[in-house]
């Protein structure tokens, strides 16, 4: 049976964190509003892992989501880590995720996190200027960013590092910037977040007062499509593209504004692709033809296609192509396409 990776994930909303971030709500975010005990993420993990068949040669995950956990009082994170090493001592866990402040990360936390087996940290880094973490109220510098990383790469655990675009005072220039720097530190992942107006916070207050516009969604669109290329070219995989989506976490719901879109990884995917088309059909020469084959990895059909078939619908139009046929062809990587003239 090929193994699968599970994640079991944990939520610890707002927990270990005094600072109230003005993008911030966690409970309207993760949904949930009280933290789990020892006992309730035991029974958790168990309840998981009795759904997943022959769990012992799966790829399982623990993830601690939400807040800032190495924040949390030394005793509960003392409880919430053990119960996740018991899990992988027995055989059943193959890692253990925390996400937090990069001004949480010192010596004795990572000891503290080494001893329990954590093997993959995440740091809520969210820009690199020091003007936005400071309007944002983000309560850290970009240089406890720097420290933070090179302190956990001391240590034999994986990194990522979560980018969000668009915060008050965000622009095209400072987006680069903060992509450069995160690019220049090596992580081994990273997510990126379109900046969402939520429900009672203090960034609705501001969107409400005419003091911050977000930006929309096809702008949005554009600048992530740009930085899925930029770290696609440095081989650092963007493994969550936009904020996922929840029974709240919708337009209309606690989404009061901004460039939320439940597939929007997809779109900035298909926009990539719809550059990729132009640029080979010009190139290929393109024109009047009435069948072409368009070869694409199987995993990004449904973005080179895009939404409702906007894309194929874009290059049959402009370059008066009467049938577009697609294969897969496993042996391309993203953002390649390979086109065969009929």
């Amino acid at each position: 049976m090929k193994k699968k990776h599970y994640i079991i994930p944990i939520f610890v909303p707002h927990h270990g964190c005094p600072f109230d971030c003005i993008f911030c709500n966690q409970k309207k975010i993760t949904g949930q509003n009280n933290g789990l005990s020892a006992a309730e993420v035991d029974e958790r993990i168990n309840q998981f892992i009795s759904t997943i068949p022959e769990p012992l040669s799966q790829h399982i995950e623990i993830a601690f989501f939400g807040g800032s956990f190495t924040g949390i009082e030394i005793g509960h994170q003392r409880k919430l880590l053990s119960t996740a090493a018991k899990w992988k001592e027995k055989g059943y866990i193959r890692d253990i995720r925390i996400s937090t402040r990069p001004d949480y990360i010192d010596e004795e936390i990572m000891n503290l996190l080494i001893k329990y087996s954590v093997s993959i940290i995440e740091l809520g880094v969210q820009s690199m200027d020091d003007e936005i973490l400071i309007k944002s109220c983000r309560g850290h510098r970009a240089n406890d960013v720097v420290h933070a990383v090179s302190l956990i790469r001391t240590y034999d655990i994986q990194l990522g590092l979560q980018m969000m675009i668009g915060l008050p005072g965000d622009t095209r220039e400072k987006i680069d910037y903060t992509a450069d720097h995160i690019i220049a530190l090596k992580p081994d992942f990273v997510r990126i977040y379109p900046t969402v107006v939520i429900r009672d916070t203090s960034l609705e207050q501001m969107y409400l007062s005419g003091s911050y516009l977000p930006f929309d969604l096809d702008e949005a669109v554009h600048i992530c499509k740009n930085l899925l290329l930029r770290f696609n070219d440095a081989h650092i995989p963007i493994i969550r593209l936009g904020l996922q989506v929840t029974e709240t976490v919708a337009i209309g719901k606690e989404v009061v504004a901004g460039p939320f879109h439940p597939a929007f990884r997809q779109l900035v995917e298909s926009a990539v692709y719809k550059d990729v088309l132009d640029r080979t059909c010009i190139n290929e020469e393109i024109h009047d033809r009435k069948t072409i084959e368009i070869q694409v990895h199987s995993r990004y059909i449904s973005s080179l296609v895009g939404q409702k078939k906007s894309n194929i619908e874009y290059v049959r139009n402009k370059y008066n192509i009467g049938y577009t046929r697609i294969f897969p062809n496993d042996s391309l990587g993203f953002g390649e396409i390979k086109i065969i003239k009929k």
